[in-house]
């Protein structure tokens, strides 16, 4: 299991460190003050292959920028690379050969924006956050969502590759007309980022599950699912099979379990928990990411394999999550 992930080379990570554990040591981080409250600004990201994108936001971050137009730009990363076949550009398509896109973002104040089912724009992320800036709504969906794109100045283009277009025509060959679940062919970057005044903000954006039914919706465009923030609270972010994560609503279940005074990595776990008790997950993964109004970090898996990044400092480091099933 996971061997998409076995076959990323650490070696690119040169001298940044790869740990167990969360990342919050207060006597290393320089942090700051919202009133009574002291954070450390950091940016934080599902996948060890994020930590170009946690790097590009932790740019904005470092220069005072605001968390929302941090982890606008940093998912913009992987969603932009034809060889990260997940997210974006190059990703796996639908059953139909179709790629479809789904994203959503959220600010400190709790607005939101959302595309579902959108089809041949590279950046559906930024298409969210127009969603969020320049509409009365939410959630924008397949056609409305692509002609909303087009009005806003995107531009129309053919997301499938060389290499997305083989792979599909050899799953209908070999792999039956059916969807196939598991971790190694499907993935999610969801990004969290805590700036230097103390504000927080989200976004998740994936190509969903490779060879999906067409019209298929996952949880990353679905605020409270894939995604939820709290500025007061904390903000949290899932990554794994869409459909367990909907039934669970778990990224808002993990802000409310830090509401009443779990912590980031207590919160995550709890939320693996009621998967796990309720729900046959063997053959699926789940991994929630957390992160409290502090900048301290939890994450928890159902499944080893789990990791995400972080860029703090100036500094990149990846650390693998604890989990529920062990090797």
């Amino acid at each position: 299991m996971f061997s998409r992930r076995k076959f990323l080379s650490r070696s690119a990570l040169g001298s940044m460190s790869i740990a167990i554990g969360t990342s919050c040591d207060a006597e290393e981080n320089q942090s700051s003050t919202s009133g009574d409250v002291k954070f450390i600004p950091k940016v934080i990201a599902t996948w060890e292959p994020n930590l170009k994108a946690t790097e590009a936001a932790w740019k904005i971050i470092e220069e005072g920028g605001k968390a929302i137009d941090a982890v606008e730009q940093g998912v913009r990363v992987p969603e932009a690379d034809p060889d990260d076949m997940s997210v974006g550009y190059g990703g796996r398509p639908d059953r139909d050969g179709k790629v479809t896109l789904d994203s959503c973002i959220m600010d400190e104040n709790g607005n939101c924006g959302s595309v579902c089912f959108l089809q041949n724009i590279k950046h559906p992320i930024s298409v969210a956050r127009k969603v969020m800036d320049n509409t009365p709504h939410v959630i924008l969906a397949g056609e409305g969502a692509f002609q909303f794109a087009l009005s806003e100045g995107f531009e129309k283009e053919d997301l499938m590759t060389e290499k997305s277009t083989e792979e599909w025509k050899k799953w209908l060959k070999e792999k039956k007309y059916e969807p196939i679940i598991n971790i190694e062919n499907h993935d999610t970057i969801g990004m969290l980022a805590l700036d230097k005044n103390g504000n927080l903000s989200g976004a998740c954006t994936t190509s969903g599950l490779a060879y999906k039914m067409h019209g298929r919706v996952g949880d990353s465009p679905i605020i409270g699912a894939g995604l939820f923030v709290d500025n007061e609270i904390g903000a949290a972010t899932a990554t794994g099979m869409g459909e367990a994560v909907l039934k669970s609503l778990g990224s808002f279940l993990v802000v409310e379990l830090m509401r009443q005074g779990r912590t980031p990595q207590e919160a995550c776990k709890e939320a693996v928990m009621r998967i796990v008790k309720k729900q046959k997950y063997q053959d699926f993964q789940i991994g929630y990411l957390a992160m409290n109004k502090k900048g301290e970090v939890g994450s928890y898996c159902i499944h080893p394999g789990f990791n995400y990044a972080q860029h703090q400092n100036g500094k990149g480091e990846v650390f693998d999550s604890d989990s529920y099933e062990k090797k």
